[in-house]
This record gives structure tokens, sequence and C-alpha cells, in this order.
């Protein structure tokens, strides 16, 4: 059984930094894409960021481009969004996703940029 945990989220300024990290079990992690997404309140679940299996290639949506970096370490087993210069805008709930595994999600991780 699949099993993905975001932690990381919590309340931070505008401007200000957070670290993401999903810890995911139960299947052959180095061999998937993995992806962050966001859902803020009142919007649809939007992708913020995707990895390929070796951490090689990476994708952002524009909206966060230049200021998230995704990354993840094979051997722990793990995929982590770095967010720095943090707008009102990126308020939403954080969630880990294994790339074709549709349906399958983690708790989230609460993010809310306020000043």
């Amino acid at each position: 059984q699949v099993q993905l945990v975001e932690s990381g989220g919590g309340l931070v300024q505008p401007g200000g930094s957070l670290r993401l990290s999903c810890a995911a079990s139960g299947f052959t992690f180095s061999t998937y894409y993995m992806s962050w997404y966001r859902q803020a309140p009142g919007k649809e679940r939007e992708l913020v960021a995707r990895i390929s299996p070796g951490g090689g290639s990476t994708n952002y949506a524009e909206s966060v481009k230049g200021r998230f970096t995704i990354s993840r370490d094979n051997d722990k087993r793990t995929v982590s969004l770095q967010m720095n210069s943090l707008k009102p805008e990126d308020t939403a709930v954080y969630y880990c996703q294994i790339r074709g595994w549709n349906g399958v999600w983690g708790p989230g991780t609460q993010v809310t940029v306020s000043s």
C-alpha cells in the first residue's frame, strides 16, 4: 500500500521561505516522476512542480518559476519543495503525487502566506 506524507508547511510572511517534504513508501520510488500540487480555497488543484525519477529533469508552473525548487532523494524516498519569495497567492494545501497514480494523495500540508 502506497503512502505519501507531506510535512513542513506553516505560516510565513510574504517574502519568506518554507521547505516542504514528502515521505513516500510502498512503491518503487526511484522509477517514478514525482510532483507537487497545491489547492487553494475555492480553486482546483494545480500542478506546481515535477521531477524526473533520477532527479535530473524538473518542470515548474509559471507562477512559481524562479522561486520554487523541487528535489528528491531516492535513497531516503523523499521529494522536497523549497519555496522562496513566498506570496499570498501561494497559500494552499500542498500535496505530493506519484505521476500516473490518479487519486493517490497524502494528507497534504498547509502553507499560509500572510502578513
